[in-house]
């Protein structure tokens, strides 16, 4: 670890472009936490502290900080709701992280606690399986963009990869797949965030198909057709979030869906067949279980309906 000579104010593009490239992040959420992080170079200056480096932030500086956001008012004197100042630090404890990946010295990401019920009321956007099927069979898998494509959607559905891990994966590690039925692969991440993932049949296949029309030496699984020879033709993050966005439109879906959505609709399929919820935590490589309960829309749901389907009283005689 080493303490950066650069205030905490002029991380934060390089931030930005981390949450893009590494974490592969949408692009509305960069731009989420760019503005959530303007609050605090408001506050950095205004305590004038905007020279700031990371290793000298405090807990009395979170604290101070939190008071900011608790006292803050706008121009016509409107305050800010306890969920939007979560926001706020929810981006901050992304900044203290991203300092953490980088080797800098700096405070834990774990020093910005928010309260149990900050999410509450918070739910998240997954599709149904008839959605899934459309979106799957929009492609035009005549043609080699089409196929690869439909490969890339069938990927996300199947592992619940996060669409950095996706675009890092390399043809190499499809070689000799030619009989296999699935695929198991341990070498996804770095670091800490290394984990396996695994494709079915159905996916796997896709991808085959789609290797099939490869004849480049590109080291990249997915490739951008329309790239020039001499320049990396990997598909970049954006890339994959446009052409999930085209087919969520050419197959009537909501709009909303991105490929995190896919994500979601995965852990949301395994949970509704019965899957255990820390199988789920393993399938998406999240750290805490915490983070994989918030599919407690499902199980709350599944728990309510088993409890009325065979444990309604039905077999006690009533007097």
């Amino acid at each position: 670890m080493k303490k950066s000579k650069t205030a905490i104010i002029k991380h934060i593009p390089d931030f930005l472009d981390y949450c893009e490239v590494e974490k592969g992040l949408a692009s509305k959420t960069q731009e989420n936490y760019q503005r959530y992080l303007q609050k605090l170079v408001s506050w950095l200056k205004k305590a004038k502290k905007d020279n700031l480096k990371p290793h000298q932030l405090t807990t009395d500086d979170i604290w101070n900080y939190r008071l900011y956001l608790s006292k803050y008012r706008d121009n016509k004197g409107k305050s800010l709701k306890k969920l939007t100042q979560n926001y706020y630090l929810i981006a901050l404890r992304a900044l203290l992280g991203y300092f953490t990946d980088k080797d800098i010295v700096s405070l834990p990401s774990s020093k910005i606690t928010l309260p149990k019920d900050a999410k509450k009321g918070e739910t998240i956007k997954f599709l149904k399986l008839e959605q899934i099927e459309k979106l799957l069979l929009a492609p035009n898998t005549k043609k080699p963009i089409g196929l690869r494509d439909r490969a890339i959607l069938e990927s996300f559905f199947s592992t619940g990869l996060r669409i950095a891990e996706l675009v890092a994966l390399n043809q190499e590690q499809f070689t000799n797949i030619k009989d296999k039925k699935d695929l198991e692969l341990s070498i996804v991440g770095k670091g800490e965030n290394a984990r396996t993932v695994y494709f079915s049949e159905r996916a796997l296949s896709w991808v085959k198909k789609y290797l099939e029309t490869r004849k480049d030496k590109e080291k990249a699984l997915f490739i951008n057709y329309r790239s020039k020879k001499d320049v990396e033709r990997r598909l970049t993050p954006r890339s994959v979030q446009r052409t999930v966005k085209k087919y969520a439109i050419l197959s009537g879906i909501p709009i909303f869906t991105t490929p995190h959505t896919l994500r979601h609709s995965m852990a949301t399929d395994l949970l509704n067949q019965g899957v255990d919820t820390r199988i789920i935590q393993e399938f998406l490589g999240h750290k805490s279980i915490v983070t994989t309960q918030i599919y407690t829309h499902v199980t709350n749901k599944r728990l309510r309906d088993i409890h009325r389907k065979f444990h309604g009283g039905k077999n006690i005689k009533e007097e």
